[in-house]
């Protein structure tokens, strides 16, 4: 009944919206009217001015093998402490050996300088990484009080345990995840999220596996002759389980798939997102798969339960799969709930799930008018972020398509008062340039109050986009806050934060986990419009509540969680 209702729904935007009478979809429409005002986003790429020289190879050579056209998760970490955000960035390696041959496929940390330029420092950091990378999951997982790093790949994952000195080192073997763990096979892991499913004040971890590839046998797709073959559909590989580890708190962790009921959970995982969608005090994850139904794990405190036919997101509004890429929870539409976004390839469209409350979703692509405004472009990486700072989350996508004839340039949804807007040709000129864009994640990396944006393209340099949207007429005032747990795990991942401003509420979760494959930055960013003060709330994982009161805007706190 909820997937029919859905697809009603989403016919009836497609004839005109107003001739819809009554339910939630008019609600939706007469507060998502869209004002006149002409988008403030603007954005300029400045990554080679910056020391980002980062390229993301594929080792593509013509064959097709599977896997080149899924590498380029990336990572924003403050791995030295220095409370400015770093940039991880993972690559690919020659195929099909799978073997980083070179420093051209090395993977890459570069510190902040603080004064808007980076420095590569891999090579000290001994992160060079081998295998064929994807994926980045960012967190303090021994509560040290250092970022470590969890770099997902090709039949490969390792863990960096940060030292605290500018180094890294490998744990994997001796954390107990080294090797396919209960599948027993050679596994493709795409991301991996971060996540205290038991609030214990550890942070497990989550991995989300893709098909079951192997080099060399990838079957010929498109044509015998070379220049006619093209990567296959996912279709032509099998789907590979979701794994779930436990985290011991002694350096250690134990695979507990099996106990939680993950094996049944097949699909071809892409993008992770977490929030307490459902509202109980306990995150749970989305899992975006590739045409598959998609996952949506609720966690009832004791382990996971797969909810999403239940919950309405399994498909999307005409009730089948797409090639779900990346996912974010956000309060789209402001009513203080952890909305669903999900990117998809064109003529697709991206998918917006709306929360209704106690777990329950409606299919809202057509009333935030994303459902036509994505039907042309391909959408990997993406993140509900302010980026004018007007206390409403706009959506910024890494466009891209499969193959080297399918560039796209990235897209800018802007969110006026709920329904998206596609400013991406006001952004600036730059922006208009195509690429195959994988990853992207988001953080104020130069600290003016503002959130910018990097980005990978296969075979292309990375990109930074500086954000340098307009600050005033309207005033533009924003506030971060970086929170530090004691009983909670150290990096507060899962903590809820709310923000009361100018006679409106905001809410975000602390979360790393954002788009495809990678981790955004663990600092909460709000903006305040020309609100000059703001109420401030947090629930801690643990269950803590604190109350800050009035704080003054522009201006980034650190909050330690109370001792009781």
């Amino acid at each position: 009944m909820k997937t029919s209702r859905r697809g009603v729904l989403r016919a009836a935007a497609a004839l005109g919206a107003g001739a819809l009478a009554g339910g939630w979809m008019r609600r939706a429409l007469a507060q998502a009217a869209p004002s006149q005002t002409q988008s403030q986003i603007r954005m300029v790429n400045g990554a080679a001015a910056a020391g980002l020289d980062f390229v993301l190879r594929n080792g593509a050579l013509g064959r097709k093998y599977q896997v080149e056209t899924l590498p380029g998760g990336l990572g924003v970490m403050d791995f030295d402490g220095d409370g400015w955000p770093d940039l991880f960035c993972t690559n690919g390696a020659s195929v099909p050996e799978l073997t980083k041959s070179g420093p051209d496929y090395w993977n890459r940390l570069y510190r902040n300088n603080r004064d808007g330029t980076f420095s590569d420092v891999t090579a000290k950091a001994g992160l060079q990484g081998e295998g064929y990378g994807m994926g980045v999951a960012v967190g303090d997982c021994n509560n040290d009080g250092h970022e470590d790093l969890f770099v997902v790949g090709v039949h490969g994952n390792h863990l960096y345990r940060n030292n605290g000195n500018g180094t890294f080192t490998d744990v994997t073997r001796e954390a107990g995840l080294l090797g396919p763990g209960s599948l027993g096979r050679p596994v493709w892991s795409v991301a991996a999220c971060w996540i205290d499913y038991d609030n214990d004040g550890r942070l497990d971890l989550f991995v989300s596996n893709y098909c079951d590839w192997a080099p060399g046998t990838d079957p010929i797709c498109g044509g015998l002759e070379a220049q006619a073959r093209a990567y296959c559909h996912p279709d032509k590989y099998h789907a590979e389980p979701m794994q779930l580890y436990h985290n011991n708190g002694d350096g250690t962790f134990t695979e507990i798939t099996r106990k939680e009921g993950l094996p049944d959970l097949l699909g071809k995982g892409m993008g992770l997102a977490m929030a307490d969608f459902a509202g109980d005090g306990h995150p749970g994850i989305f899992v975006a798969n590739d045409n598959a139904r998609n996952l949506l794990l609720r966690n009832r405190g004791k382990g996971f339960e797969e909810v999403g036919l239940e919950a309405g997101v399994a498909f999307n509004g005409d009730g089948r799969n797409i090639s779900g890429m990346g996912a974010d929870f956000g309060d789209i539409d402001g009513d203080g709930r952890f909305d669903i976004v999900m990117t998809g390839l064109k003529n697709e469209t991206y998918e917006v799930f709306l929360n209704q409350g106690k777990g329950e979703f409606e299919d809202g692509s057509a009333a935030t008018g994303l459902l036509s405004l994505s039907r042309l472009w391909n959408g990997w990486g993406c993140g509900l972020v302010d980026l004018d700072n007007d206390g409403w989350l706009d959506l910024f996508v890494a466009g891209g398509g499969l193959d080297t004839g399918d560039a796209q340039p990235n897209r800018v949804f802007r969110n006026q008062s709920g329904r998206f807007v596609d400013v991406s040709a006001q952004v600036g000129a730059e922006f208009a340039r195509p690429a195959l864009h994988r990853g992207a994640v988001f953080a104020d990396f130069d600290r003016d109050g503002r959130i910018d944006a990097a980005v990978t393209a296969l075979n292309a340099p990375i990109e930074l986009w500086w954000n340098r949207s307009a600050r005033e007429n309207p005033a533009r005032h924003w506030l971060q806050l970086r929170l530090m747990g004691r009983r909670s795990n150290r990096s507060a991942i899962g903590a809820e934060v709310r923000c009361r401003a100018g006679g409106r509420g905001q809410v975000r979760t602390v979360s790393s986990s954002v788009g495809y494959a990678s981790s955004s930055d663990l600092t909460v960013h709000f903006g305040l419009g020309e609100a000059t003060r703001a109420a401030v709330e947090v629930r801690w994982p643990s269950g803590t509540m604190q109350t800050l009161g009035e704080v003054a805007a522009d201006q980034r706190l650190n909050l330690t969680e109370p001792a009781a």
